[in-house]
């Protein structure tokens, strides 16, 4: 049997990481995890990837203001088994998934991009395409 790397998730995976995902948000939101390292930061679970045998997973967390994504991922990793287990009494499966928490990096990409828009070669660009456009 091949690998399924590069294709696109099942749509299992699909409901499994989002059934995943509302779980731990909500487990995040009610505050029950005792760490110094998440003591006053909101964390956001902006996505969660469920491997094909649906036993490992990776979640993406973002802190609300982006800063300290390190301190809260480290956190979240020390918080492992105690997440494992509220998960696996709000979720029905037969076995939940491996935990590995990583930030997301597609805040950064995002302003990446917006960085380069407004960068003035790109703006200028721009600005005569809309003019090509609009005479």
């Amino acid at each position: 049997m091949r690998k399924r790397e590069g294709k696109a998730p099942s749509q299992r995976q699909l409901r499994v990481g989002e059934e995943l995902r509302h779980a731990l948000a909500l487990i995040l939101e009610r505050g029950e995890i005792r760490d110094p390292g998440l003591a006053g930061v909101s964390v956001t679970v902006t996505e969660i990837r469920i491997g094909p045998d649906l036993r490992n997973a990776t979640v993406y967390v973002m802190p609300l203001g982006g800063g300290g994504k390190e301190t809260v991922v480290e956190a979240l990793t020390r918080a492992r088994p105690f997440l494992r287990r509220r998960l696996a009494d709000a979720v029905k499966l037969r076995h939940v998934p491996d935990l590995s928490f990583r930030a997301d990096p597609s805040f950064d990409e995002a302003s990446r991009i917006e960085a380069l828009l407004r960068s003035p070669t790109i703006k200028r660009d721009l600005d005569i395409k809309d003019k090509d456009h609009g005479a």
